[in-house]
């Protein structure tokens, strides 16, 4: 038995009461990019150089130097996924050697207070998330014991 407003499994292509679809259906729509698009807004580099470029137009090695463990493979490919989606532009100025800049676009500006909004979230609750872990840790080392 299901609950009102919910579908009988992940699988069902059922409407909740809101009249919007499972989250579950975002992989099987045909042409819905909602997952991949959440997928790389959510990730975690990703949040850190869009939060980053509010505050400035930065070069590859300053992202770099100001995202404390992540490789020179890794910011890449987050930059150029950025890039891809919209959300950052890159620059190149004809110079020798080049110089490369990255800037958020108008796109990529509409995040910034969605972005804060979760870290204020994030800041509100960390002690009530802590204290929740703590607990279940406990109650699972109980149950291992």
């Amino acid at each position: 038995m299901t609950e009102e407003g919910t579908s009988a499994s992940p699988g069902s292509s059922a409407v909740t009461d809101c009249g919007c679809p499972e989250p579950f259906q975002w992989d099987t729509r045909e042409g819905c990019e909602v997952r991949q698009i959440l997928d790389r807004i959510a990730d975690k580099w990703s949040l850190l150089v869009i939060s980053l470029l509010e505050q400035r137009t930065m070069r590859f090695n300053e992202l770099r130097r100001a995202i404390d463990g992540i490789s020179q493979r890794m910011l890449t490919v987050t930059l150029r996924n950025l890039e891809r989606d919209g959300l950052v532009c890159r620059t190149v100025h004809p110079e020798i050697p080049p110089r490369v800049e990255y800037h958020l676009t108008a796109l990529g500006c509409t995040l910034l207070d969605i972005i804060q909004s979760l870290v204020h979230w994030t800041e509100e609750h960390q002690h009530e998330i802590a204290h929740a872990r703590a607990e279940f840790d406990e109650r699972a080392a109980d149950r291992s014991a």
